[in-house]
């Protein structure tokens, strides 16, 4: 698989839709993952930027994947 150098992650209460692209910006996956597979699935990656709308629950998903390496933004 190539390096994902940028994921969209579209927060929910219960399915995440996951969507990551490599530097030239082909799409590299695109997944669903449960709440409770999120974090394992980030663990599992190389450092990369990770981007999500701005809501109460992206607070505590930023610090989480900040935590696992990752640079987690917060965007409208």
């Amino acid at each position: 698989m190539n390096q994902i150098a940028t994921i969209g992650i579209d927060l929910a209460k219960n399915v995440f839709q996951i969507h990551g692209v490599d530097a030239a910006g082909s799409v590299v996956v695109r997944r669903k993952l449960r709440r409770s597979q999120v974090l394992g699935f980030f663990a599992d990656l190389e450092r990369c930027l990770v981007g999500m709308e701005p809501c109460a629950g992206a607070h505590f998903w930023a610090r989480e994947l900040t935590a696992l390496g990752h640079e987690a933004t917060r965007r409208a």
